[in-house]
């Protein structure tokens, strides 16, 4: 595991599993075979070592009589499926009552589509197992929580022109993207822009950022890059960023107008 966090919790979880097991009389294959799972992973999953799905611990719990005690830990178990760094962003969108993204090089995390985002993780170099592939995908649609709660937060992306186009994953996979961000920029509380290839002026040539305004006051800069991403507290900087962000804005199309060049662009793609 990447982190002290989901470790900790990971063995806590097999160290249950496993007391419950020999309480019940249980080897690790019997066990395994009556839930239907491996030996191997089930030896894994007590040595905190493999991430037990849903399934797993709905069956363990079931076939060891440990009476919910078990199937209780899923909440647990999938917040340390995800990412430290996904884990600590997720809570600041979650606490954020503004969040501004601009996005240059692909569709921004919270608007990708569970097939968007399978394709840009399965595209990385060197190369992610599919559990790892599955555990980044699934960490990124669990930001998506942050459309739904209430009360609403005011969200806005602006998203470079080439993001629209670029066919991350397959025409289909993309066309089912630019649907899900005409969908998602018809709620009341979401800001979608496109900023135009041609536009001779740009404030957001140095890559992409967020900014998250949380309640209380404190507000919070995200950036992304090659091998590392950066959680910005310094004042000064989180103030350039909302320049930065506000000219990006600016020169922006306008929501109406960017809802309109998506359908646009869709047309072109058919």
């Amino acid at each position: 595991m990447e982190d002290e966090e989901s470790e900790a919790v990971l063995k806590t979880v097999g160290r249950q599993i496993k007391m419950w097991r020999e309480a019940a009389g249980m080897t690790q294959p019997e066990l395994g075979a009556a839930i239907g799972y491996g030996e191997d992973l089930v030896s894994s999953v007590e040595r905190g070592r493999r991430i037990p799905k849903p399934d797993f611990l709905d069956k363990a719990d079931e076939v060891l009589g440990a009476d919910g005690k078990l199937a209780t830990m899923k909440e647990d178990v999938e917040k340390a499926r995800y990412p430290k760094k996904v884990r600590d962003l997720a809570r600041l969108e979650d606490e954020a009552v503004e969040l501004g993204a601009y996005a240059g090089h692909h569709i921004h995390g919270l608007l990708q589509t569970p097939e968007y985002a399978r394709a840009l993780y399965a595209m990385r170099r060197p190369a992610f197992t599919e559990e790892e592939v599955d555990r980044y995908v699934s960490a990124c649609m669990a930001r998506k929580a942050v459309f739904d709660r209430v009360p609403r937060a005011q969200l806005t992306f602006v998203q470079e022109e080439v993001t629209l186009r670029r066919p991350l994953g397959g025409r289909m996979v993309l066309r089912q993207q630019l649907e899900h961000l005409l969908e998602i920029g018809q709620l009341r509380h979401v800001e979608i822009q496109v900023m135009p290839t041609a536009r001779e002026d740009h404030a957001g040539m140095a890559g992409s950022l967020q900014l998250l305004k949380l309640r209380g006051g404190k507000a919070f800069g995200h950036a992304e890059g090659q091998l590392h991403n950066r959680l910005i507290r310094e004042p000064h900087e989180i103030h350039t960023l909302d320049l930065r962000y506000g000219i990006i804005r600016a020169q922006a199309l306008t929501p109406r107008e960017s809802l309109a060049f998506i359908e646009k662009v869709m047309g072109e793609e058919t």
